[in-house]
Formats: C-alpha cells, structure tokens, sequence
C-alpha cells in the first residue's frame, strides 16, 4: 500500500478568546477602583479617548427606571429602561459660519457669555460682587492663567506610629546617645506596636550596652500609645494594666498564664490567682478590655472605602428601585472629530496604523463598559426580586439561593453571575453588602416546603444562644430540637459547625464563662 499526499477542505467550529474578549471578561470582575485605574491607563495611552466630566441634561442617567421590584411577581428588564449612549461622539461647530448665519458676534447673541462692563455693574469693577474672588481676597485662577488651588495640599499628612514615637522620644532624652539607641529601638517596633527585635542583637549592633539599651526600652514603653514597645502579648497587657493601677498580684498571675485563659480554664485560673470564680470573670473581662495591638490605631498604609455599584431605595408603594451608582462609573466619550483631523492630514502609513487601532481600541472600550453596567445592573435586580423579604423583613427571611438560579432567570452563564458578583457592593436600607452575601446554601424543611437559607438559620442560632437563660444553657443537641419545631431539618455538626463560624463557644465553655458546673 503507498502513501500519497492529500488536499483535503474541512469545516469546524471552535471557540477562540480574543484579546477584546478576554479583556471584557476581565472589566466585568474589576471592583470600581480597579476599573477606575484601568480607565485612567486607557486614557493616558489613547489619545482619541476623553473623560465626560458632565452628561447632558437630557441624558437619562443608566439607572433601573424600570427595575422596582415589589413581589415575586415583578418583572427584570430594568437593564433596557435607563439606556445611555456611552459611544457618544464629540462634534465641533464652525464658530464662523455660525455668527455668519446669525448676523453677529456670538459674544452679542449669548448675552450671559458676556462679562458685564463698569456701567452695567458697577459693584463689579469695585470687587464687590458675589463672586470667588470678592470672598477670598485672591486673584481667580482663570484670570491669571494659573492652575486652580490644590486643596489635598492643606490636608495634613498622617502620622505614623514612628513618628509619633520618634517626636517623643525628643522630648524624653537630651542625650544624643540615647536617642541613638531610642530610634533604633523605635525602627525595630513594627506596625502592631511590638518590638520585634532582641535586646542584646540591639546592643551588639549599636556598641552599646546591654543595660542602657533595656532602660531605653523602658523609656519607650511609658510612651503612648499605651503599650508600645512590648516584647510579647504578656508583655504588652502588663504595661497597660500597670498605668491603670491594676497589676495586683493575682492579675499578675493571670497574665503569666494566658494559655489557660484561651482555653477557658477557670477552674485552674482559680486556684492559680487564688480568687473566687466571679473575680476570675471580671479579671478576664477586664482584660478583654485592653488593646492588644496598640500600633493599630495608627494603621500601615492607605484604607480603601469599599463604595456601593448598586443603589436600593424604597418607594411608597413598597416595592424597590434599583439603579447604578453613577459616581462610579466612568464615561468616556470617543473624539472622532479629532481622529477626522488626523486622518485628513498627510501621515505615514505607521501614523495611520497608529490612529485606526486607537479608535477600534477606544470604541470597543466605551462598548464594554456599556455593557458592564447594564450586566450589573440586570444580575443586581434579579437578586433584588428573589430577595425581597430579606430587604422588608430582615435576615430571617434570608431566601436560600444560587448563581444557577439568578442565571436560569436572567438568561447568561453562571461564570458572567459569578464574575459581576465578585467584588462588587450594594447600598440597602439596611446597610452596605456585597453581592455574593444573597448566595447563601439551603437547609431542608421538615414538611417538605420551602427551604432555609443557611444565612437565616446561622442568624436563628446566634439569637437563641443571645437570648438563653444562666440556669438553661442550650447544647448543640437543644438547638437542634429548637430549629426542628421551627420546621428546620438541621443535624447537630451542621449547628456545631454554625456555631463555630460565629465564634460563639461550646455550651461546655459558655457554663465555665458564667461561673457554672
């Protein structure tokens, strides 16, 4: 049998991911302020792209005007109400041929773009109008050519924890010596107030001694924040309870014993501290009391906000109004009379290469941002139609539900769910959440009707276990029966493991806590 060489034309399909594909899959699992910054690369790279500061006033905003939701029975097609031309296009006026058809200056047309003259306003030329400049004493930075005041250059700047300490350790010490010695003791403190690094290492490095460098240490830990300057937990505790003048001998063994103390073993702490079991308590609450980490408050570098995409209000009639956050989203605008300019002009074949990428680039991205927000905004008004009894009524009524079913309803993958829920907030009347909190599992009802969500039931537990007697504290298994007269099929590890998720203790823990046997 010989081999012979074949031509042969075959038809197939298969899915590619383009590079415009792939980047719209990733602007729609950007929170805001990572959109925000890829927005800003884009602009800084693409000069056919523009930032719209302002839309039109007769520009609906992109918002669910369609999307109030009161029953079950409302309908989801918030996303096609609100629409907003986001590929809007820049156009110029020929200023000439426009006061040639009007007769005039348009200067003499537009009489509010005039500047009114001394005799009209004479108030004016005397500064004493109502305006920027008349108030402030300064000149107005359009008049000058100058840039507009830079407020953030008034904002104080935030005080470190080493600052804060190195500006006491001034006033502590004259001695140049010491303050050596103190700020490099200060450099080892790290951000949660403790110092991380030995003593001897400390004076070994500085040439100094030993004693010198620990009184030094003293010195820093009576400075404030209280605290400071430990070396471990015990430490830091003893510190604070001193400057309160509660360092007596029985607390002192209480805080040499913290590893009882976390294992709740007051019957030990007992015969240690030799004090009743109420004492105990009250030593342990007053514990509680103290700040382990006093650096804290001084942070370790910039907090984000976390700010709503998503926007829930209730109307009258009881049902919802759901709508974008329109301080979050970006709108750009595509200058294509600038790209005619280029493009009339005599440019190389590079030039031109150049201008028609910049344009596909900055149209695909006001498309993808387009359909970002009306993605969001759909997914977020199905939620909101399957969750209303939480929005009225509160956790309790928590409907168990999952990124199949808010998929099936509106039509898309569970993937596109799952990504527009990701890092993505909305603003209720009962606080800030993020969506993927609605996706809770589901608990099975005795009678067969409908479920639980697992949110709600974890909320049931907290409140039985908040609301027990001294003299009846409930065991896992009590829950359990308490949760099945409620038409809740649940099995004792899942209210273990409910519980556990809380940080709530055992009811073993709970009895010793309260002094009981």
């Amino acid at each position: 049998m010989a081999l012979t060489t074949k031509l042969l034309l075959r038809q197939g399909q298969s899915l590619v991911m383009t590079p415009q594909l792939l980047q719209a899959i990733k602007l729609l699992q950007f929170s805001n302020m990572e959109l925000a910054a890829f927005v800003q690369d884009e602009l800084e790279r693409n000069p056919l792209l523009e930032r719209a500061e302002e839309a039109p006033d007769n520009e609906p905003a992109i918002e669910g005007d369609g999307g109030d939701y009161g029953d079950a029975s409302a309908e989801n097609d918030s996303s096609e109400a609100g629409e907003t031309e986001w590929t809007s296009e820049s156009f110029a006026t020929d200023r000439g041929a426009l006061e040639a058809s009007l007769g005039t200056e348009l200067s003499n047309a537009f009489e509010d773009d005039r500047a009114p003259t001394p005799a009209e306003h004479p108030a004016a030329s005397e500064g004493l109008g109502l305006s920027s400049t008349s108030w402030s004493g300064a000149p107005s930075p359009a008049s000058d050519g100058g840039e507009a005041t830079n407020l953030e250059a008034y904002v104080a700047a935030e005080l470190s924890l080493r600052d804060h300490l190195a500006a006491q350790l001034t006033l502590a010490t004259k001695d140049p010596i010491e303050r050596v010695i103190g700020h490099a003791i200060v450099d080892s403190i790290d951000e949660s107030g403790y110092f991380t690094e030995p003593v001897a290492e400390v004076a070994l490095r500085l040439g100094a001694p030993v004693e010198r460098v620990e009184k030094l240490l003293a010195t820093i830990q009576s400075f404030e924040p209280s605290g400071v300057g430990a070396r471990n937990l015990a430490e830091c505790l003893s510190i604070q309870l001193k400057e309160k003048d509660r360092f007596d001998p029985a607390m002192q063994a209480l805080v040499a014993r913290l590893d009882l103390v976390a294992k709740r073993d007051y019957a030990a702490l007992r015969k240690l501290c030799g004090v009743s079991a109420e004492d105990v308590t009250d030593m342990i609450a007053e514990i509680k009391r103290l700040d382990p980490k006093p650096g804290r408050a001084f942070g370790g570098g910039i907090v984000q906000p976390v700010v709503a995409d998503v926007i829930i209000r209730a109307l009258p009639d009881g049902s919802w109004h759901v709508e974008l956050n329109s301080e979050v989203l970006p709108r750009l605008l595509v200058n294509q009379v600038y790209a005619t300019r280029v493009a009339r002009a005599k440019a190389s074949d590079i030039d031109r290469s150049f201008l028609s990428n910049c344009l596909q680039t900055a149209n695909w991205l006001t498309k993808s941002l387009e359909q970002r927000a009306r993605t969001i905004l759909k997914v977020a008004s199905e939620i909101v139609r399957q969750q209303d009894a939480f929005f009225a009524h509160g956790v309790e009524h928590l409907r168990p539900l999952n990124l199949k079913a808010i998929a099936d309803a509106i039509g898309m993958h569970e993937s596109t769910v799952s990504r527009v829920t990701s890092n993505k907030y909305i603003s209720t009347p009962r606080g800030l959440f993020e969506l993927k909190y609605f996706f809770t599992a589901s608990i099975a009802s005795r009678n067969g009707g409908d479920a639980h969500s697992a949110e709600a039931v974890r909320f049931r537990i907290r409140q039985m276990i908040e609301h027990e007697s001294e003299s009846d504290i409930l065991s896992d298994d009590a829950i359990v029966e308490q949760l099945k007269k409620s038409n809740v099929e649940i099995a004792r590890r899942t209210v273990a493991k409910y519980r556990e998720s809380l940080r709530i203790p055992s009811s073993v823990e709970r009895r010793r806590m309260r002094g009981l046997h």
